[in-house]
Formats: structure tokens, C-alpha cells, sequence
């Protein structure tokens, strides 16, 4: 859930677009709709956004806990929470890490604004009042998208996926897109499809109600 200037991105042929017009929240959503993501890696010049091929997703029922994760999480005091630090999640998530920065002020802005209309989110894993792990991501219908996350105490990032994952399930949510998997995320689950497939998948899930 977490991109990286100079990452390998599997493109399609067709999967970069430039805007050369300023950023409009509404250009982000509507790339969602069509499968594209933004990456703001060259700040100075126009937003890119990518398709991936193969896309990574998750399927929030068909989750899988390894048994250490399980055992780990037990013996914690967790606490999720939605939507309540959306300011300071996206903002740990931009902090600058190894690998270059893709979420720019600038994109940051454009995601808080659609925070405010009610289509982007937090989700968030609190220790004693103290904000531990967070993810930002849209929703639309049975769909939604993991943008970034970050993780500041141990073991919060695997609760942040396991608590959010099932979240979204009961939230009626069918597919999770977190464009790029990993060694880590594949242990709960996390699978590459391709650019056909999850069109398909993306299409259903916009088709459902949520």
C-alpha cells in the first residue's frame, strides 16, 4: 500500500496518463473508476497517473490471519477507528521514507478534499489513546482502494490489516485494490490478477451497493 519513486510499476501499455491541468479531486475519482492510480513523483510537472498488469488486490473474505499474527494481536489492546484522524494518517503516510515520496502536498490536498465529500477514508489502529498504525483509501459502493499506510508501534500495521480487512467486509466491500503487493501482504491473502481481471472485478463491484 505503499509506493515508491523508482519502483518497478508493472504498466500497461496504456496505463500512464499525464493531466497537465492542476490536480481536481474529482480526476482522481474518476481515474479510480477506470483503474488508474495517481502518483505525484515529478511535482513540478503534471499529476501521472498508472494502471498495473498484474494488479495486486485482496479479497476482504478471503482473508488469511497467519497463526503468529493471531497470536500476537491476541495478547494487544488494539482499537479500530474510522475517520477519526484522517489529517494525521494521510500525514504520517506522506512523511518521507527510503525509495522518494509520491504523496505530495499538493495530492494531499486533493485527497482531503474528497474526505470532505465523504468518498476517502481512515482507518485507523489506536494503543491507549495514542493513533499506532493507518490507512487512507476511497470507497465506492463494494469497492475500495488502499492508498498508503503507515505503522508506528509493533504488530499495529498487521492488526490495520486484518481489523480493516474485516471491516470492509462487513461493510459489504468485495474488493480491496492495493495496486502492488509484497512478501508481507501475501501472507494475509493479497493476489495478483491481471489488468483484464480486475476491470471485471472493479466493474462488479461498482455495480453493487454497499
Amino acid at each position: 500500500m505503499q509506493r515508491r519513486r523508482g519502483a518497478r510499476l508493472p504498466l500497461d501499455c496504456q496505463g500512464l496518463v499525464n493531466s497537465n491541468r492542476p490536480i481536481d479531486p474529482e480526476d482522481i475519482l474518476h481515474a479510480a473508476l477506470v483503474g488508474a492510480f495517481p502518483m505525484d513523483d515529478e511535482p513540478a510537472g503534471p499529476l501521472r497517473y498508472f494502471t498495473a498488469n498484474p494488479r495486486a488486490v485482496l479479497i476482504p473474505g478471503e482473508l488469511r490471519v497467519p497463526r503468529s499474527v493471531a497470536r500476537a494481536l491476541a495478547r494487544q489492546t488494539f482499537e479500530l477507528r474510522v475517520d477519526t484522524a484522517f489529517g494525521a494518517v494521510i500525514e504520517a503516510c506522506a512523511a518521507p521514507r527510503g525509495g522518494g515520496a509520491w504523496l505530495t502536498p499538493r495530492l494531499v490536498e486533493a485527497y482531503l478534499d474528497l474526505h470532505r465529500q465523504g468518498v476517502c477514508h481512515s482507518f485507523e489502529i489506536w494503543s491507549e489513546d495514542h493513533l499506532a498504525a493507518g490507512l487512507f483509501g476511497l470507497r465506492l459502493g463494494a469497492f475500495a482502494s488502499g492508498e498508503s499506510m503507515f505503522h508506528a508501534v509493533s504488530d499495529a500495521g498487521n492488526a490495520l490489516i486484518v481489523r480493516t480487512s474485516r471491516a470492509l467486509e462487513a461493510l459489504g466491500v468485495t474488493l480491496l485494490d492495493v495496486q502492488m503487493t509484497s512478501p508481507h501482504l501475501a501472507r494475509f491473502g493479497t493476489r495478483e490478477i491481471s489488468h483484464r481481471d480486475y476491470i471485471r472485478r472493479l466493474e462488479a463491484s461498482l455495480g453493487r451497493d454497499g
